[in-house]
């Protein structure tokens, strides 16, 4: 098996696709088949099948071993980093997992100051949930990536904590209150984005023993702020996220009793293993969030 190989077999598994992954790689589609014919043949197993309807499939084998082949150059990569850094350079590519949230609001503050000093260093960004996450970074898609603890099996560093406010419409019963207790939204339709905001939210209202009426789920602040203006519930949602948004004229913002909010970790598969550009986007995660004005 050689490098190229690797990289090869699993860009069609991201892609599904010879021909798209061919083009990723500047190969022509027939390169790309003999390619995988002549790493079936070395292994003496069928790692994929073509299905017209289905695209590309990998079979039992193939996808035991795209963890592995993922392991395997996520060592080639860490490998050149750490030669190149030996000789006073930094190259290589750093997967980041990330959500809407920390895409607007740090993510390109981190990329243009570590891009300055190393400018040798190239990203991948992966936005997902706070699931999809966690799940990129057990089976190594990702490098590093935020997520809401526990972390389980993972490694990171606290990064910030994110106050969850009351959003509801201006007629709403519990519009007169600036402040509203927890309490008060027992069994209240809500709208539950997804975005990072599940498992907050279910524990405080586990916390205080009241039922939590999921009326609809949804990923986007702004899908919610429509619902929110047409009467379909109420939500729960973060100050941050809101400060991205431009909030309907008949939408009100309340403080919630007790304050809730959520704790956004910078996580790693692990922090002595990752590679060295992994530990200088930590460093400079840290630099400029943990030691200073995080909005800055």
């Amino acid at each position: 098996m050689t490098h190229s190989q690797l990289i090869l077999f699993m860009k069609i598994a991201e892609t599904g696709n010879f021909t798209k992954a061919g083009e990723q790689l500047n190969m022509t589609q027939p390169a790309v088949s003999r390619a995988i014919s002549t790493l079936e043949s070395e292994l003496g197993v069928i790692l994929m099948i073509r299905d017209k309807k289905k695209g590309i499939i990998l079979t039992d084998i193939g996808k035991r071993l795209t963890v592995i082949f993922r392991e395997i150059l996520h060592g080639y990569n860490k490998v050149e980093q750490e030669v190149t850094a030996e000789k006073g350079f930094e190259v290589g590519t750093v997967r980041i997992g990330t959500f809407p949230i920390v895409s607007a609001h740090f993510l390109p503050k981190i990329l243009k100051v570590i891009g300055e000093k190393h400018p040798g260093l190239t990203f991948e960004l992966y936005e997902g949930t706070i699931d999809e996450i966690k799940e990129w970074l057990s089976s190594r898609i990702i490098d590093v990536g935020w997520i809401i603890p526990p972390n389980g099996e993972l490694e990171g560093i606290p990064f910030f904590k994110d106050e969850l406010c009351l959003l509801l419409r201006d007629d709403h019963p519990l519009q007169s209150r600036p402040k509203i207790h927890i309490t008060d939204l027992d069994n209240e339709p809500m709208i539950v984005c997804k975005g990072g905001f599940v498992t907050p939210i279910y524990e405080l209202f586990q916390q205080f023993g009241i039922a939590l009426h999921v009326k609809y789920d949804g990923h986007n602040i702004n899908t919610a702020l429509s619902m929110i203006q047409e009467g379909l519930g109420v939500a729960i949602v973060s100050t941050t996220s809101l400060s991205l948004s431009v909030l309907p004229p008949n939408v009100r913002v309340r403080t919630i009793e007790p304050q809730p909010f959520r704790e956004i970790h910078l996580a790693v598969p692990s922090l002595k293993e990752a590679p060295h550009g992994v530990k200088l986007f930590l460093q400079t995660a840290r630099e400029l969030y943990l030691s200073g004005d995080r909005n800055r």
